[in-house]
């Protein structure tokens, strides 16, 4: 997704990132000279989940990043908005998502991951791999080329994830309960949240959604120790995640920062190649975010605190 490269003038009164997926959404809060002022947090905005609520949790977080600048609540037009949502590599959602734009004085919309790259390496090439709900690996070549492999969505993609992982631990369970698999830890964990009985596990897998089977990612972690199966789950989740890096760069030639919540805890048990080139991440997706606007306004990047 390529962010629109102009924002319109008069200048902001205020700057304002977003980091927004399948869990929730932070927003940075930076003044006109893009120096941050408060972070605000609120639900999730991942368009797969619906453009009302993403809008909806797009100006919570702002709120709260106001008011935890002790700030009055300033209107859209005065302000300029850099978001990097998940979903927004669908066309027809991110057409959607503008239409229903409230009036700020500009929006430049990129994906989380995208807003997570120019965080993580300020602009600069460099890989990065992020699993939370979802999983997507972007990067920035020397050539200025950049890069999206997976991403695909949950449950045709997203290897990696937690959503995958929550997935994957029910499909074990239901073959544990059948016999055609070993009855661990992992399986009876599953049972207990979900129910341990056959037409129980049919009900709740007929409901449950992307964030349902992240909500069971935990009991894969927590159990590792306990059970070969939640162990052997993660180390094949961990390979997902290396053969996005393998992709965009089979060369080995750029840096890596693993990212999510989920990418985070799996990274020791990435391979160890990948640990030689892999740094931290230099700022968030919320600074990246800003990046976006700060480039657009020829502004020099201001260090985050």
């Amino acid at each position: 997704m390529n962010p629109s490269p102009h924002l319109s003038a008069p200048a902001p009164r205020h700057l304002i990132g977003i980091d927004g997926g399948g869990s929730g959404t932070r927003a940075r809060l930076a003044d006109a000279q893009g120096r941050t002022l408060a972070l605000g947090e609120a639900g999730p905005s991942g368009l797969a989940q619906g453009v009302p609520q993403a809008w909806r949790h797009v100006r919570q977080a702002i709120d709260a990043a106001f008011a935890a600048a002790g700030l009055p609540g300033v209107a859209p037009q005065h302000c300029a908005l850099g978001l990097g949502l998940a979903g927004v590599h669908a066309p027809a959602l991110a057409a959607a998502f503008r239409a229903a734009d409230p009036g700020f004085q500009s929006t430049l919309l990129d994906t989380d991951a995208g807003v997570l790259l120019l965080g993580a390496h300020g602009g600069q090439p460099g890989v990065i791999v992020a699993a939370g709900t979802g999983s997507v690996g972007e990067a920035l070549r020397r050539d200025g080329r950049r890069l999206s492999v997976g991403g695909w969505g949950f449950p045709v993609g997203d290897e990696g994830s937690g959503a995958w992982l929550g997935l994957r631990a029910m499909q074990l369970s239901q073959q544990a309960m059948d016999g055609r698999g070993p009855v661990g830890a992992l399986a009876r964990a599953v049972w207990e949240r979900v129910g341990g009985q056959r037409d129980q596990l049919i009900d709740w897998c007929a409901g449950a959604g992307q964030q349902a089977y992240a909500s069971l990612a935990p009991l894969v972690f927590e159990l590792a120790h306990a059970d070969p199966v939640a162990w052997s789950l993660l180390d094949e989740a961990a390979q997902a995640l290396a053969r996005l890096v393998d992709a965009m760069d089979p060369l080995g030639e750029l840096p890596i920062v693993v990212g999510g919540s989920v990418g985070q805890r799996l990274a020791p048990r990435l391979p160890a190649r990948l640990h030689t080139r892999s740094v931290p991440a230099q700022a968030d997706a919320t600074e990246g975010a800003l990046h976006l606007l700060r480039s657009a306004l020829g502004q020099a990047t201001v260090e985050a605190p």
